[in-house]
């Protein structure tokens, strides 16, 4: 299992003169750490945090030279741990993966063990990238929303729902048996999220606009939100008694501005979805979850696969919003 060169690729972000540019270097292995584990990336994913580490985004990445992605499974090459073996695969998401902990947009990682879970046997590790922090996110959610919310109570409202989050979230929640009403800008793509199982599609122009009163007509037991701003005050007012509405982004705004009468007079529950520090007895049942049957039929049809060269320009069209689904790093077959 010993790898057999001295230096391995990254696509690495460095500092210049106030810029920040990406391209594929070759890095040094250093010494691995009490109770690391070395793991060959066979696959990693493009999120958005990515695409903010990759442009200089302090909030995220503090110190450049840098290799971004929050998201990597392959198989260990060595290990300094009790509990992980080498030739073992694993997942490695969020936690301090490509933020300032060197990520899996490179042939190998090198992280604590606590931060990988094993592969489901269910699960390949493409699929698994397909998913990725994305689909961790979207399977907390979920898992949240249908503890509290039944497929006969309503319909589930998921906005962001081309982007990677929002896409598996409406291919998750459909194979469950909800009726899912779809948000999207992209009005283009209203054929995409139909395929992915959406019964409805709202454009986000139009719940942006809708009445500035504290409560609206009550139209959705439930939501999965990943955008944050105007459309998740809109989804909290229009939400129906006792409904539940996660939120898990802010690409729109970090910012809400409401009353306190959605959650006063229709008991509505608003549940933050934090992946990046999602305790591990949780994130592995969602990895098994979303290994078996909450799998979509239609997984493959929500990514694109690209290479190691192909991540500044994905990176540069999620920036601009010219991205669906899920982008896809592959490494090694």
């Amino acid at each position: 299992m010993e790898q057999n060169n001295s230096t391995f690729k990254a696509f690495r972000v460095e500092e210049r003169e106030g810029n920040y540019i990406g391209s594929v270097r070759e890095m040094e292995f250093r010494p691995l750490s009490k109770n690391e584990i070395l793991v060959k990336v066979h696959y990693s994913s493009l999120n958005y945090k990515d695409a903010l580490s990759a442009t200089g985004n302090k909030g995220v990445t503090r110190n450049y030279p840098h290799t971004p992605g929050i998201d990597a499974v392959g198989i260990i090459e060595k290990s300094n741990s009790e509990t992980l073996k080498a030739g073992e695969k694993v997942i490695v998401t969020s936690y301090d993966l490509g933020m300032n902990t060197d990520g899996g947009f490179a042939e190998y990682i090198q992280v604590p063990s606590e931060w990988a879970v094993k592969l489901p046997e269910q699960l390949t590790m493409k699929e698994a990238m397909i998913y990725g922090t994305a689909g961790l996110t979207a399977g907390m959610s979920v898992l949240r929303l249908t503890e509290w919310i039944k497929p006969e109570d309503g319909k589930i409202v998921v906005s962001g729902a081309t982007g990677g989050v929002g896409a598996l979230s409406v291919s998750i929640l459909s194979k469950l048996g909800y009726s899912v009403v779809a948000i999207t800008g992209k009005e283009a793509e209203q054929d995409y999220l139909i395929h992915l199982g959406a019964k409805e599609i709202v454009l986000r122009s139009e719940i942006e606009s809708f009445d500035k009163k504290p409560l609206l007509k009550p139209l959705f037991a439930g939501a999965i939100d990943t955008v944050g701003g105007v459309i998740l005050e809109n989804i909290i007012k229009s939400t129906s008694s006792t409904g539940v509405v996660t939120c898990c982004g802010n690409v729109a705004s970090p910012k809400i501005d409401l009353t306190v009468f959605p959650f006063i007079l229709r008991g509505v529950t608003l549940i933050g979805i934090d992946s990046q520090n999602y305790p591990m007895k949780y994130r592995t049942k969602v990895w098994e979850k979303l290994a078996s049957e909450w799998k979509p039929k239609q997984l493959d049809d929500t990514c694109s696969i690209i290479d190691l060269d192909g991540i500044q320009h994905q990176i540069e069209r999620m920036l601009d919003g010219k991205l669906k689904g899920r982008t896809v790093l592959a490494m090694a077959e």
